[in-house]
């Protein structure tokens, strides 16, 4: 029982650095998800240019461990002038790399819409924009919606590698506490379980929506 006593005493902490973590998995998901989106359409276009940047901007953020876009927000802008706190590079980071898993799992998404939608709404009248507005986007992020989901959680783990820039998230917290005693198996433990309790469920809820859908479809 007395470990118990302890993980009660680091709780506190731990819970501090664990909502950390949830903020900047939130601001990746919520600004990378939007960013991807754009990034998705950028990709079809016809335009040589635009198409080449929406390209350039997702292999770099898909084929770039998370780590190494991390450093170059944090240790790299600072040589052209550009300087952010640590918390502030971690989320750019992060968004960066939601942004690009999400824009090939949303235009994956949009490219499942039967083509004989899109010339139905041409039928009806709609213009390019409502067609994409109205009947594309809304049935192409329906079938997104599991994959999305998994990219979430993968965000919420990518917050750990934030600990390398000293942001105080559930990572650092476990190192600050472990670094007092030493006791660092125990404390690293409490830390996985504190991702696996917020993982865990998002997994199944993920599991779930891809079983509905498949029913769907």
């Amino acid at each position: 029982m007395n470990w118990l006593q302890q993980w009660a005493g680091y709780m506190p902490q731990m819970l501090s650095g664990l909502g950390v973590s949830l903020f900047i998995a939130g601001v990746s998901i919520v600004i990378g998800y939007p960013l991807g989106l754009l990034l998705s359409v950028m990709v079809q276009r016809k335009n040589l240019v635009i198409r080449t940047l929406g390209l350039a901007i997702v292999e770099i953020g898909r084929g770039a461990p998370a780590l190494v876009i991390l450093y170059l927000v944090y240790y790299g802008l600072p040589k052209f002038g550009i300087a952010f706190e640590s918390i502030q590079a971690a989320c750019i980071a992060l968004v960066w790399n939601a942004a690009a898993y999400s824009s090939e799992i949303i235009r994956a998404g949009l490219q499942s819409v039967a083509r004989g939608q899109t010339e139905a709404a041409q039928v009806l009248g709609l213009s390019s924009r409502d067609t994409f507005f109205r009947v594309i986007m809304p049935q192409g992020m329906r079938s997104a919606i599991p994959g999305l989901m998994g990219v979430a959680i993968q965000m919420f783990q990518g917050t750990s590698l934030a600990y390398a820039i000293a942001v105080p998230e559930l990572m650092k917290s476990a190192y600050n506490i472990g670094s007092q005693d030493f006791n660092y198996l125990q404390i690293f433990t409490l830390a996985g379980i504190c991702y696996a309790a917020i993982s865990m469920p998002a997994t199944w809820i993920t599991v779930y929506f891809e079983k509905r859908m498949s029913r769907h479809a």
